[in-house]
């Protein structure tokens, strides 16, 4: 005889909320579409481990699925028409893809904006020098990461230098299975006694983060530093640089292993830089399936928001709004600011960036009742910031009632979200920089294990949801 729920039970299961894993609702047939998903977002994830490469990566699939750079529609004299697909990229390292809508710019644009920088090393201007019969690399790291997480791993280095007579040479040396790697070096426990007893933030310092580049001596007994002397002569050989060269070079270290499944039952994805490039290509693959849409979609990815989305290529910049008045003047000749304006107040924005997993091995933290689990869906966190909501952006009541209304008819699993503890932490992401334009804004992304690690931990559930996600809000009338 089955057990029967009483009333109370009942009443309960109605009236209470509460997370679902996602796994337990889908069939296999869908499961099978999420493994299908997560197998092109690993390969993407190997080919873009910069945003230079994101960019790359991304404009070839543009191209592919029959978007138009937004400067050749500007060149040929065309109106924009409903379905025609745009795209922009700023200085190689932001990129705006558009689908225009059937209504006008004015009565608003659906935006998914998720940042394509991730916490890594750079290369100091002046990098190269020789000591101990080794030549180094100094750096520069970027973003927030934990400094010890990145010594004695296998290191790639990716990046672009611009040689004195202008000529451009992209540099990427350690992915390749017949490649050399490159690492930074760690002190072996023996010795170690002192650094054990210091803080894990000092363990490892800034300025002790050098890139081992070689040690193989010039065959010249009067050169004094005799390997660098072979490196400069290797690089020249190869790449045809001279030291000066690193001058005008932007050159990134970041792990040289691929994307790999991780588990017994290949459940999760485990890679560099998934924070935020999990959010980004979910964005950029449901903007490149679309069609038709009511109002305009925009999938904003820019650069530099592991540093406070400064610069020409952040979302501090002035790039998306530029991109925006571009599709005003192609639609309405008699284009003002106003027109702008108006079209920034009316538009809505998902946030699509990541937020911290519970983890079993570090969960106090988290306040577990107001935190995200991995496996349960999409995770939408209505503010950001740190202790009282400095530094947030704070979504209203009425969007996030919107989007609970659209998520739920389109049946994406859902779940909220803050990040950490009140005065445990805190971050933020470029939805303020958005809000602050008069636009409707909520973060909303996938939940990661050892985010601004080396090797950070999604669900590939929670991956696949997302992207349906996007692709409902850019379709939403």
């Amino acid at each position: 005889m089955e057990n029967k729920k009483s009333e109370g039970q009942k009443l309960f299961d109605k009236l209470s909320y509460k997370n679902e894993n996602v796994w337990s609702k889908i069939s296999e047939k869908d499961r099978d579409k999420v493994f299908d998903f997560c197998e092109g977002y690993k390969k993407f994830l190997d080919h873009a481990k910069t945003e230079r490469e994101f960019a790359h990566e991304a404009e070839k699939l543009a191209r592919k699925n029959g978007f138009i750079a937004l400067d050749e529609i500007i060149k040929s004299g065309k109106k924009l028409t409903p379905g025609m697909k745009v795209y922009q990229i700023n200085r190689k390292k932001s990129m705006i893809l558009s689908v225009i809508g059937q209504k006008p710019l004015t009565e608003g644009v659906h935006i998914v904006g998720a940042h394509i920088d991730s916490p890594r090393i750079d290369l100091k201007q002046n990098p190269l020098y020789e000591d101990s019969g080794m030549v180094l690399l100094k750096t520069h790291y970027y973003g927030g990461i934990k400094k010890y997480q990145w010594v004695t791993i296998p290191l790639a280095l990716h990046g672009v230098i611009i040689k004195e007579n202008g000529e451009s040479i992209d540099f990427k040396l350690g992915e390749e299975e017949d490649d050399t790697v490159f690492t930074i070096t760690d002190l072996l426990p023996h010795l170690a006694a002192d650094q054990m007893q210091k803080k894990m933030s000092d363990g490892i310092t800034g300025e002790g983060l050098n890139l081992l580049f070689g040690s193989i001596p010039y065959d010249d007994e009067k050169v004094k530093e005799k390997v660098k002397l072979n490196i400069l002569n290797i690089l020249h050989k190869k790449y045809g640089i001279k030291e000066a060269d690193f001058v005008s070079a932007e050159l990134e270290i970041v792990p040289s292993f691929k994307a790999k499944d991780v588990g017994l039952d290949r459940s999760l994805v485990g890679a560099y830089g998934q924070d935020d490039r999990v959010c980004s290509y979910a964005a950029l693959q449901a903007i490149l399936g679309l069609d038709k849409t009511q109002n305009t979609a925009v999938c904003y990815l820019p650069d530099k928001e592991e540093i406070g989305s400064v610069g020409n290529t952040g979302a501090q910049s002035r790039f998306f709004e530029n991109f925006l008045a571009d599709l005003l003047v192609l639609e309405n000749e008699n284009y003002n600011d106003l027109l702008l304006r108006k079209t920034l107040s009316n538009s809505k924005m998902l946030s699509a960036d990541v937020n911290a997993a519970v983890d079993p091995n570090f969960e106090g933290v988290q306040d577990k009742r107001n935190a995200c689990y991995l496996g349960k869906g999409l995770v939408i966190q209505k503010y950001t910031g740190a202790r009282g909501k400095v530094g947030a952006s704070d979504a209203n009541a009425e969007f996030i009632g919107e989007l609970r209304r659209l998520f739920n008819e389109e049946e994406i699993l859902w779940q909220t979200s803050e990040l950490g503890k009140v005065d445990q932490g805190g971050g933020g992401t470029i939805a303020q920089y958005l809000a602050n334009l008069g636009i409707e804004v909520i973060d909303c992304g996938v939940a990661v294990l050892s985010m601004h690690s080396p090797f950070e931990v999604t669900s590939k559930v929670d991956i696949y949801v997302s992207y349906k996600a996007y692709q409902a809000f850019y379709k939403k009338n």
